[in-house]
Protein backbone atom coordinates (compact mmCIF):
# COMPACT_ATOMS: atom_id res chain seq x y z
CA UNK A 1 0.00 0.00 0.00
CA UNK A 2 1.40 3.67 -0.87
CA UNK A 3 0.63 5.75 1.71
CA UNK A 4 0.79 9.28 0.41
CA UNK A 5 3.65 11.37 1.73
CA UNK A 6 1.62 14.71 2.15
CA UNK A 7 -2.19 15.12 3.27
CA UNK A 8 -4.39 13.24 0.91
CA UNK A 9 -7.25 14.89 -0.47
CA UNK A 10 -10.49 13.12 0.89
CA UNK A 11 -13.95 12.25 -0.48
CA UNK A 12 -12.48 12.47 -4.45
CA UNK A 13 -13.58 9.05 -6.99
CA UNK A 14 -10.23 8.20 -6.66
CA UNK A 15 -10.22 7.85 -2.86
CA UNK A 16 -13.65 6.02 -3.14
CA UNK A 17 -12.03 3.63 -5.37
CA UNK A 18 -9.10 2.82 -2.73
CA UNK A 19 -8.98 4.95 0.91
CA UNK A 20 -6.82 2.87 2.66
CA UNK A 21 -3.83 4.96 1.97
CA UNK A 22 -5.15 7.94 2.82
CA UNK A 23 -6.61 6.51 5.85
CA UNK A 24 -3.15 5.09 7.23
CA UNK A 25 -1.99 8.79 6.59
CA UNK A 26 -4.52 10.33 8.34
CA UNK A 27 -3.94 7.57 11.66
CA UNK A 28 -0.05 8.46 11.46
CA UNK A 29 -0.31 12.30 10.97
CA UNK A 30 -3.39 13.42 11.79
CA UNK A 31 -5.84 10.78 13.57
CA UNK A 32 -8.67 13.22 14.79
CA UNK A 33 -8.85 15.03 12.05
CA UNK A 34 -10.73 18.22 10.97
CA UNK A 35 -12.66 18.47 7.35
CA UNK A 36 -15.05 19.76 5.08
CA UNK A 37 -17.66 17.03 4.06
CA UNK A 38 -19.03 17.47 0.40
CA UNK A 39 -21.74 18.14 1.48
CA UNK A 40 -20.23 21.40 2.87
CA UNK A 41 -20.79 20.13 6.64
CA UNK A 42 -17.14 20.57 8.69
CA UNK A 43 -16.90 17.47 11.20
CA UNK A 44 -14.16 15.11 13.26
CA UNK A 45 -12.81 12.01 11.25
CA UNK A 46 -11.58 9.84 14.09
CA UNK A 47 -9.20 6.97 12.80
CA UNK A 48 -7.26 4.99 15.05
CA UNK A 49 -9.12 2.33 16.66
CA UNK A 50 -8.66 2.59 20.42
CA UNK A 51 -10.01 6.37 19.64
CA UNK A 52 -13.32 4.88 17.71
CA UNK A 53 -13.81 2.50 19.94
CA UNK A 54 -13.93 4.89 22.96
CA UNK A 55 -15.81 7.74 20.91
CA UNK A 56 -18.03 4.92 20.06
CA UNK A 57 -19.42 4.30 23.44
CA UNK A 58 -18.66 7.76 24.48
CA UNK A 59 -22.60 8.94 26.26
CA UNK A 60 -21.45 12.74 25.44
CA UNK A 61 -21.64 12.10 22.06
CA UNK A 62 -24.89 12.43 20.85
CA UNK A 63 -26.89 11.01 18.30
CA UNK A 64 -29.81 13.47 18.43
CA UNK A 65 -28.93 16.13 15.01
CA UNK A 66 -30.56 18.78 17.70
CA UNK A 67 -27.20 18.49 19.52
CA UNK A 68 -25.45 19.76 16.19
CA UNK A 69 -24.01 23.46 16.26
CA UNK A 70 -25.20 24.64 13.10
CA UNK A 71 -28.40 26.20 12.00
CA UNK A 72 -31.37 24.21 10.50
CA UNK A 73 -29.74 24.47 7.08
CA UNK A 74 -26.75 23.04 8.57
CA UNK A 75 -28.35 20.28 10.18
CA UNK A 76 -30.66 18.97 7.28
CA UNK A 77 -27.01 18.31 5.58
CA UNK A 78 -26.74 15.62 8.20
CA UNK A 79 -28.63 12.28 8.42
CA UNK A 80 -30.34 10.69 6.04
CA UNK A 81 -31.96 12.96 3.10
CA UNK A 82 -35.25 13.49 3.27
CA UNK A 83 -36.11 12.21 6.59
CA UNK A 84 -36.65 15.50 8.40
CA UNK A 85 -39.10 16.26 6.06
CA UNK A 86 -41.12 12.96 5.52
CA UNK A 87 -40.98 12.67 9.90
CA UNK A 88 -38.66 9.66 10.18
CA UNK A 89 -36.49 11.07 12.43
CA UNK A 90 -37.88 9.06 15.53
CA UNK A 91 -34.97 5.97 14.88
CA UNK A 92 -32.24 4.27 16.20
CA UNK A 93 -29.91 6.38 14.36
CA UNK A 94 -30.86 10.02 16.03
CA UNK A 95 -32.06 9.13 19.16
CA UNK A 96 -30.20 8.77 22.64
CA UNK A 97 -31.30 6.83 26.08
CA UNK A 98 -34.30 6.70 27.40
CA UNK A 99 -36.16 6.65 23.80
CA UNK A 100 -33.31 4.97 22.41
CA UNK A 101 -33.20 2.05 25.34
CA UNK A 102 -36.89 1.66 24.82
CA UNK A 103 -37.40 1.21 20.88
CA UNK A 104 -34.07 -1.06 20.77
CA UNK A 105 -35.75 -3.05 23.30
CA UNK A 106 -38.80 -3.47 20.93
CA UNK A 107 -37.32 -4.13 18.16
CA UNK A 108 -35.12 -6.24 19.44
CA UNK A 109 -37.60 -9.05 19.28
CA UNK A 110 -36.89 -9.56 15.94
CA UNK A 111 -33.65 -10.17 15.68
CA UNK A 112 -33.18 -13.13 18.57
CA UNK A 113 -31.15 -16.16 17.76
CA UNK A 114 -33.38 -17.70 17.63
CA UNK A 115 -35.71 -15.85 14.90
CA UNK A 116 -32.81 -15.69 12.83
CA UNK A 117 -31.68 -19.12 12.92
CA UNK A 118 -35.95 -19.66 11.88
CA UNK A 119 -35.18 -16.68 8.97
CA UNK A 120 -32.32 -18.98 7.29
CA UNK A 121 -34.50 -21.55 5.34
CA UNK A 122 -35.92 -18.19 3.68
CA UNK A 123 -32.55 -16.54 3.17
CA UNK A 124 -31.07 -19.91 1.41
CA UNK A 125 -34.29 -19.88 -0.57
CA UNK A 126 -33.92 -16.58 -1.50
CA UNK A 127 -29.95 -16.92 -2.61
CA UNK A 128 -30.89 -20.22 -4.72
CA UNK A 129 -33.97 -18.50 -6.25
CA UNK A 130 -31.10 -15.74 -7.52
CA UNK A 131 -28.82 -17.95 -9.00
CA UNK A 132 -31.51 -20.31 -10.50
CA UNK A 133 -32.58 -17.00 -12.65
CA UNK A 134 -28.95 -15.73 -13.89
CA UNK A 135 -26.85 -19.83 -13.80
CA UNK A 136 -27.94 -20.24 -17.22
CA UNK A 137 -26.25 -17.28 -18.80
CA UNK A 138 -23.06 -17.82 -17.68
CA UNK A 139 -22.25 -14.31 -16.29
CA UNK A 140 -24.11 -11.56 -14.19
CA UNK A 141 -23.37 -9.22 -11.99
CA UNK A 142 -23.64 -9.81 -8.66
CA UNK A 143 -24.67 -6.46 -7.23
CA UNK A 144 -27.85 -5.91 -9.66
CA UNK A 145 -28.73 -10.00 -9.98
CA UNK A 146 -27.50 -11.10 -6.66
CA UNK A 147 -26.43 -8.73 -3.94
CA UNK A 148 -28.83 -6.17 -4.35
CA UNK A 149 -32.58 -8.37 -4.76
CA UNK A 150 -31.56 -10.20 -1.66
CA UNK A 151 -31.76 -8.42 1.43
CA UNK A 152 -34.28 -6.51 0.19
CA UNK A 153 -36.81 -9.14 -0.31
CA UNK A 154 -35.57 -10.34 3.42
CA UNK A 155 -36.27 -7.28 5.24
CA UNK A 156 -39.66 -6.81 4.18
CA UNK A 157 -40.36 -10.21 4.95
CA UNK A 158 -39.22 -9.71 8.01
CA UNK A 159 -41.27 -6.15 8.34
CA UNK A 160 -44.39 -7.76 6.79
CA UNK A 161 -44.12 -5.98 3.03
CA UNK A 162 -46.59 -8.24 1.36
CA UNK A 163 -44.97 -10.24 -1.72
CA UNK A 164 -46.87 -8.32 -4.04
CA UNK A 165 -45.26 -4.84 -2.69
CA UNK A 166 -42.02 -5.97 -2.61
CA UNK A 167 -41.09 -4.47 -5.92
CA UNK A 168 -41.70 -1.21 -5.49
CA UNK A 169 -39.75 -1.24 -2.17
CA UNK A 170 -36.72 -2.81 -4.57
CA UNK A 171 -37.17 0.27 -6.77
CA UNK A 172 -37.31 2.51 -3.76
CA UNK A 173 -34.43 1.38 -2.52
CA UNK A 174 -32.68 1.24 -5.67
CA UNK A 175 -32.84 5.15 -6.29
CA UNK A 176 -31.56 5.31 -2.57
CA UNK A 177 -28.55 3.45 -3.65
CA UNK A 178 -28.24 5.03 -7.46
CA UNK A 179 -28.43 8.36 -5.77
CA UNK A 180 -26.81 8.15 -2.61
CA UNK A 181 -23.53 10.14 -3.57
CA UNK A 182 -25.08 12.23 -5.97
CA UNK A 183 -28.33 14.94 -5.71
CA UNK A 184 -29.97 14.30 -2.48
CA UNK A 185 -32.95 14.96 -3.88
CA UNK A 186 -33.60 11.62 -5.98
CA UNK A 187 -32.82 9.96 -1.82
CA UNK A 188 -35.48 12.36 -0.25
CA UNK A 189 -38.32 11.65 -2.79
CA UNK A 190 -37.54 7.73 -2.69
CA UNK A 191 -37.52 8.71 1.15
CA UNK A 192 -40.97 10.19 0.78
CA UNK A 193 -42.55 7.37 -0.88
CA UNK A 194 -41.67 4.78 1.45
CA UNK A 195 -43.10 6.70 4.11
CA UNK A 196 -46.32 7.14 2.29
CA UNK A 197 -46.77 3.28 1.87
CA UNK A 198 -45.34 2.58 5.77
CA UNK A 199 -47.87 4.69 6.68
CA UNK A 200 -50.87 2.89 5.15
CA UNK A 201 -49.22 -0.47 5.54
CA UNK A 202 -49.66 0.13 9.57
CA UNK A 203 -52.83 1.21 8.85
CA UNK A 204 -53.85 -2.23 7.25
CA UNK A 205 -52.42 -4.66 9.41
CA UNK A 206 -53.56 -3.00 12.48
CA UNK A 207 -56.67 -4.92 11.22
CA UNK A 208 -54.53 -8.05 10.12
CA UNK A 209 -51.76 -8.62 12.44
CA UNK A 210 -49.27 -11.06 11.51
CA UNK A 211 -46.24 -12.79 12.85
CA UNK A 212 -43.97 -9.90 11.37
CA UNK A 213 -41.81 -6.61 12.70
CA UNK A 214 -44.67 -4.19 12.33
CA UNK A 215 -47.10 -6.46 13.61
CA UNK A 216 -45.25 -6.70 16.59
CA UNK A 217 -44.30 -3.09 16.77
CA UNK A 218 -48.35 -2.36 16.33
CA UNK A 219 -49.08 -4.89 19.03
CA UNK A 220 -46.25 -3.27 21.39
CA UNK A 221 -48.23 0.13 21.16
CA UNK A 222 -51.74 -1.35 21.68
CA UNK A 223 -50.25 -2.69 24.99
CA UNK A 224 -48.72 0.52 26.74
CA UNK A 225 -45.23 0.58 25.36
CA UNK A 226 -46.58 4.30 23.95
CA UNK A 227 -44.93 3.79 20.51
CA UNK A 228 -46.41 6.59 18.16
CA UNK A 229 -47.38 5.87 14.45
CA UNK A 230 -44.33 8.37 13.43
CA UNK A 231 -41.82 5.75 15.55
CA UNK A 232 -42.96 3.07 14.19
CA UNK A 233 -42.83 4.35 10.42
CA UNK A 234 -39.28 5.93 11.68
CA UNK A 235 -38.13 2.29 12.74
CA UNK A 236 -39.50 0.72 9.78
CA UNK A 237 -38.02 2.79 7.60
CA UNK A 238 -34.18 2.72 9.34
CA UNK A 239 -34.38 -1.19 9.56
CA UNK A 240 -35.13 -1.11 5.12
CA UNK A 241 -32.51 1.72 5.10
CA UNK A 242 -29.72 -0.07 7.72
CA UNK A 243 -30.87 -3.30 6.54
CA UNK A 244 -30.25 -4.06 2.85
CA UNK A 245 -27.54 -1.41 1.77
CA UNK A 246 -24.96 -2.74 4.60
CA UNK A 247 -25.62 -6.59 3.28
CA UNK A 248 -25.52 -5.21 -0.46
CA UNK A 249 -22.24 -4.37 0.74
CA UNK A 250 -20.98 -7.08 2.77
CA UNK A 251 -21.97 -9.48 -0.37
CA UNK A 252 -20.33 -7.67 -2.95
CA UNK A 253 -17.16 -6.24 -1.07
CA UNK A 254 -16.70 -9.83 0.34
CA UNK A 255 -17.02 -11.32 -3.24
CA UNK A 256 -15.08 -8.94 -4.80
CA UNK A 257 -12.17 -9.29 -1.82
CA UNK A 258 -12.31 -12.94 -2.43
CA UNK A 259 -12.09 -12.68 -6.57
CA UNK A 260 -8.62 -10.60 -5.60
CA UNK A 261 -7.33 -12.86 -3.64
CA UNK A 262 -7.51 -16.45 -5.38
CA UNK A 263 -5.33 -18.33 -2.34
CA UNK A 264 -7.87 -17.38 0.50
CA UNK A 265 -10.88 -18.12 -2.17
CA UNK A 266 -9.31 -21.68 -2.66
CA UNK A 267 -9.18 -22.20 1.17
CA UNK A 268 -12.88 -21.28 1.40
CA UNK A 269 -13.81 -23.15 -1.73
CA UNK A 270 -12.21 -26.05 -0.03
CA UNK A 271 -13.27 -25.82 3.48
CA UNK A 272 -16.79 -25.56 1.82
CA UNK A 273 -16.77 -28.28 -0.38
CA UNK A 274 -15.56 -30.68 2.67
CA UNK A 275 -18.77 -29.41 4.79
CA UNK A 276 -16.57 -27.76 7.13
CA UNK A 277 -17.85 -23.95 8.78
CA UNK A 278 -14.74 -22.96 10.99
CA UNK A 279 -13.07 -20.98 7.96
CA UNK A 280 -16.40 -19.81 7.19
CA UNK A 281 -17.14 -17.90 10.36
CA UNK A 282 -14.47 -16.77 10.98
CA UNK A 283 -13.82 -15.33 7.08
CA UNK A 284 -16.94 -13.61 7.46
CA UNK A 285 -15.70 -11.41 10.06
CA UNK A 286 -12.44 -11.01 8.35
CA UNK A 287 -14.26 -9.60 5.06
CA UNK A 288 -15.84 -7.38 7.53
CA UNK A 289 -12.78 -6.12 8.86
CA UNK A 290 -10.58 -5.96 5.32
CA UNK A 291 -13.04 -4.15 3.42
CA UNK A 292 -16.90 -3.39 5.67
CA UNK A 293 -20.22 -2.18 3.91
CA UNK A 294 -19.49 0.72 6.66
CA UNK A 295 -17.26 3.07 5.96
CA UNK A 296 -18.00 5.80 8.97
CA UNK A 297 -20.29 5.31 11.57
CA UNK A 298 -23.44 7.48 11.47
CA UNK A 299 -23.14 11.31 13.15
CA UNK A 300 -22.54 11.79 16.96
CA UNK A 301 -22.37 15.71 18.09
CA UNK A 302 -20.47 16.80 20.89
CA UNK A 303 -23.08 17.83 24.10
CA UNK A 304 -20.40 19.21 25.75
CA UNK A 305 -16.49 19.91 25.21
CA UNK A 306 -14.56 16.46 25.28
CA UNK A 307 -11.07 15.16 23.68
CA UNK A 308 -10.77 12.21 21.70
CA UNK A 309 -6.81 10.89 20.75
CA UNK A 310 -5.69 14.61 22.83
CA UNK A 311 -7.72 15.97 20.19
CA UNK A 312 -10.14 18.72 21.99
CA UNK A 313 -13.67 18.74 20.64
CA UNK A 314 -16.35 21.60 20.95
CA UNK A 315 -19.69 21.19 22.07
CA UNK A 316 -22.24 21.03 19.06
CA UNK A 317 -19.39 19.67 16.80
CA UNK A 318 -19.89 16.70 14.49
CA UNK A 319 -18.03 14.04 14.71
CA UNK A 320 -17.79 10.52 12.06
CA UNK A 321 -16.00 7.34 13.46
CA UNK A 322 -13.98 6.02 10.40
CA UNK A 323 -14.41 2.41 10.77
CA UNK A 324 -12.79 1.46 7.84
CA UNK A 325 -9.54 3.37 8.75
CA UNK A 326 -10.12 2.06 12.80
CA UNK A 327 -9.87 -1.62 11.26
CA UNK A 328 -7.10 -1.35 9.43
CA UNK A 329 -5.25 0.17 12.30
CA UNK A 330 -1.69 -1.61 12.58
CA UNK A 331 -1.63 -1.25 16.60
CA UNK A 332 -4.59 -2.92 16.66
CA UNK A 333 -4.59 -5.53 13.88
CA UNK A 334 -1.25 -7.61 12.62
CA UNK A 335 -0.89 -6.88 8.91
CA UNK A 336 -3.98 -4.96 8.92
CA UNK A 337 -3.88 -4.78 5.29
CA UNK A 338 -3.39 -8.39 4.35
CA UNK A 339 -6.45 -10.60 3.74
CA UNK A 340 -6.56 -13.94 6.43
CA UNK A 341 -9.74 -15.56 6.88
CA UNK A 342 -8.65 -17.72 9.55
CA UNK A 343 -7.60 -14.48 11.94
CA UNK A 344 -9.12 -14.97 14.75
CA UNK A 345 -7.67 -11.92 17.25
CA UNK A 346 -10.62 -9.88 15.31
CA UNK A 347 -12.37 -7.93 17.76
CA UNK A 348 -13.14 -5.41 14.38
CA UNK A 349 -15.62 -2.69 14.62
CA UNK A 350 -17.62 -3.31 11.07
CA UNK A 351 -21.08 -3.29 12.82
CA UNK A 352 -20.05 -0.75 15.88
CA UNK A 353 -19.79 -0.67 19.28
CA UNK A 354 -21.40 0.21 22.51
CA UNK A 355 -25.45 1.16 22.87
CA UNK A 356 -25.78 1.54 19.02
CA UNK A 357 -23.89 -1.51 17.82
CA UNK A 358 -25.89 -2.52 14.90
CA UNK A 359 -29.55 -4.13 16.03
CA UNK A 360 -29.46 -6.18 12.76
CA UNK A 361 -25.46 -7.75 12.49
CA UNK A 362 -26.79 -11.16 13.36
CA UNK A 363 -29.61 -11.37 9.98
CA UNK A 364 -26.61 -9.09 8.53
CA UNK A 365 -24.24 -12.05 8.89
CA UNK A 366 -26.51 -14.99 8.09
CA UNK A 367 -27.62 -13.05 4.42
CA UNK A 368 -23.91 -12.73 3.96
CA UNK A 369 -22.33 -16.09 4.63
CA UNK A 370 -24.97 -17.61 3.21
CA UNK A 371 -25.02 -15.47 -0.39
CA UNK A 372 -21.14 -16.23 -0.49
CA UNK A 373 -21.27 -19.65 0.94
CA UNK A 374 -24.15 -20.60 -2.06
CA UNK A 375 -22.45 -18.10 -4.86
CA UNK A 376 -18.96 -20.53 -4.24
CA UNK A 377 -20.19 -23.68 -3.93
CA UNK A 378 -22.66 -23.43 -6.83
CA UNK A 379 -20.35 -21.72 -9.38
CA UNK A 380 -17.01 -22.75 -8.46
CA UNK A 381 -15.12 -21.07 -11.46
CA UNK A 382 -16.74 -17.97 -10.48
CA UNK A 383 -14.21 -15.09 -12.13
CA UNK A 384 -14.00 -11.68 -12.77
CA UNK A 385 -15.13 -10.14 -16.06
CA UNK A 386 -13.55 -7.01 -15.65
CA UNK A 387 -10.04 -5.14 -14.87
CA UNK A 388 -11.09 -3.96 -11.53
CA UNK A 389 -9.38 -0.41 -12.45
CA UNK A 390 -12.36 -0.01 -14.68
CA UNK A 391 -14.85 -0.93 -11.33
CA UNK A 392 -16.54 1.83 -9.79
CA UNK A 393 -17.37 2.55 -6.25
CA UNK A 394 -20.59 4.51 -5.27
CA UNK A 395 -20.14 7.75 -4.00
CA UNK A 396 -21.76 8.21 -0.50
CA UNK A 397 -20.02 9.05 3.34
CA UNK A 398 -21.68 6.05 5.33
CA UNK A 399 -21.45 2.77 3.39
CA UNK A 400 -18.64 1.53 0.95
CA UNK A 401 -19.99 -0.36 -1.89
CA UNK A 402 -19.59 -1.20 -5.78
CA UNK A 403 -21.52 -0.20 -8.28
CA UNK A 404 -21.58 -3.13 -9.70
CA UNK A 405 -19.62 -6.58 -10.25
CA UNK A 406 -19.34 -8.59 -13.42
CA UNK A 407 -18.82 -12.03 -13.05
CA UNK A 408 -18.19 -14.80 -15.21
CA UNK A 409 -18.73 -19.00 -14.93
CA UNK A 410 -19.65 -22.32 -16.58
CA UNK A 411 -23.45 -22.22 -17.05
CA UNK A 412 -24.41 -25.73 -15.30
CA UNK A 413 -24.64 -28.70 -17.87
CA UNK A 414 -28.17 -29.80 -16.15
CA UNK A 415 -31.14 -27.94 -16.04
CA UNK A 416 -31.77 -25.61 -12.69
CA UNK A 417 -34.70 -25.88 -10.17
CA UNK A 418 -37.63 -23.73 -11.49
CA UNK A 419 -37.64 -21.19 -9.23
CA UNK A 420 -41.09 -21.41 -6.53
CA UNK A 421 -43.22 -18.50 -6.60
CA UNK A 422 -42.04 -16.57 -4.00
CA UNK A 423 -39.07 -16.23 -5.58
CA UNK A 424 -37.60 -12.84 -6.58
CA UNK A 425 -38.70 -11.67 -9.44
CA UNK A 426 -36.23 -10.22 -12.30
CA UNK A 427 -35.85 -6.53 -12.56
CA UNK A 428 -36.17 -4.66 -15.74
CA UNK A 429 -34.28 -2.04 -14.85
CA UNK A 430 -30.36 -1.78 -13.38
CA UNK A 431 -31.21 1.10 -10.60
CA UNK A 432 -28.91 -0.35 -8.51
CA UNK A 433 -25.92 -0.55 -10.28
CA UNK A 434 -26.33 2.84 -11.47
Amino acid sequence: MNVPNTAPELFTWEFATDPYPAYAWLREHSPVHWTTLPSGVEAWLVTRYADARQALADGRLSKNPDHHAEDAQGKSRTGIPGERNANLMAHLLNIDPPDHTRLRRLVSKAFTPRRVVEFAPRVQELADGLIDRFAPQGEADLIHDFAFPLPIHAICDLLGVPREDQDDFRDWAGMMIRHGGGPRGGVARSVKKIRGYLAELIHRKRSHLGDDLISGLIRASDHGEHLTENEAAAMCFVLLFAGFETTINLIGNGMYALLRHPEQRARLQGSIERGETALLDTGIEELLRYDGPVELATWRFATEPLTIGGQRIATGDPVLVVLAAADRDPARFAEPDTLDLSRRDNQHLGYGHGIHYCLGAPLARLEGRTAIETLLRRLPDLRLAADPADLRWRGGLIMRGLRDLPVRFTAPRRPVRQPSADSPQPSTSRTASR
